[in-house]
């Protein structure tokens, strides 16, 4: 489902890359999470070529653990779009992380979490978002994938998606069909009178919810959580395999 509204396309994005990735241990005990290699590639990257293939020209990178080793990496990189890191002395969360960095953000923008990794259908998936996106009716996009397909994954689900594309969450003892894959597209008037320094991005979409400007798109492509050896070694088979198959 999209929308035939005209299409806005972002130019600003972010990446989440502030963690301390401790389920990803001992591999970070030396490096941070977003520079974990995957198939040869520092994790981080996989992020940032998606934003930078989508027409993102600056995109913002939050950084708290081994932040030094992370820059570092991150200038060295050869990127089309601009890239700022946004340090964090102390942990603000998902949605602390966001508001400290929207003046550097425009008013409609891509967060995207630095440990995912995901292969596009026939159209990327940032750009069904963008396609997606009714300023009118809409804050906030969630990129849904389905539990069943997911790599690296072994929870119970996050959301239902009624026909409107209109997301529920899950109940206490209810098991979900879609999870929130760590892809999204957010307009800045949504962060409006949040005081609180420490958030996570959870406060954002309930806010998004009980207003009714809560949508979701479910992902056709391929998707993997890199959080763990275990999902890391997994992934790597995966994408090696897709690599061999060409």
């Amino acid at each position: 489902m999209e929308n035939g509204a005209s299409v806005m396309m972002p130019e600003t994005g972010m990446v989440l890359a502030a963690g301390l990735g401790t389920r990803m241990r001992p591999i970070t005990d030396r490096m941070p999470k977003p520079l974990v290699p995957v198939a040869g590639r520092a994790l981080v990257d996989y992020a940032i070529d998606r934003l930078e293939e989508a027409g993102v020209r600056r995109i913002v990178v939050n950084a708290h653990y081994k932040a030094d080793m992370l820059a570092a990496h991150l200038h060295k990189r050869d990127s089309a779009a601009e890239i700022e890191i946004s340090d964090e002395d102390d942990l603000l969360e998902t949605g602390g992380g966001v508001l400290k960095a929207l003046p550097r953000l425009g008013d409609l923008f891509y967060v995207v979490n630095s440990d995912v990794i995901w292969l596009d259908g026939k159209v990327s998936a940032l750009k069904r978002l963008a396609r997606f996106w009714d300023d009118a009716t809409m804050d906030v996009v969630l990129l849904l994938q389905r539990t069943t397909t997911a790599v690296g994954y072994d929870g119970i689900g996050d959301f239902f998606l009624d026909p409107d594309a209109v997301p529920r969450r899950r109940g206490e003892r209810e098991i979900a069909p879609y999870l929130f894959a760590g892809v999204q597209l957010m307009h800045r008037r949504v962060f409006a009178g949040i005081g609180e320094r420490r958030f996570s991005l959870n406060r954002i979409y309930d806010r998004a919810l009980e207003a009714g400007r809560l949508r979701a798109v479910l992902h056709d492509g391929e998707w993997y959580h890199v959080g763990t050896p275990e999902g890391l070694a997994l992934t790597e088979d995966l994408l090696h395999y897709h690599r061999t198959e060409r």
